[in-house]
């Protein structure tokens, strides 16, 4: 679970675009740069080379 107040001050550390998270997958997506970051154990892991790829289908859900 990630607190909402610290969701509105996080962004992506590639793009610096917004962050989603995704409960179901316990990540923090990212429309701009295509990556979602982990969460662990509540703490949001924001390096890139923890970060996946987004699929394109994720990417496309994502615009909807």
């Amino acid at each position: 679970m990630i607190d909402s107040r610290l969701l509105e001050i996080l962004v992506c550390p590639v793009s610096r675009g917004p962050l989603v998270y995704r409960r179901d997958l316990n990540e923090l997506w990212c429309r701009q740069s295509g990556l979602a970051y982990p969460v662990r154990d509540g703490v949001p892991v924001m390096m890139e080379d923890e970060a996946r790829t987004l699929t394109d289908e994720e990417r496309a859900s994502m615009a909807k």
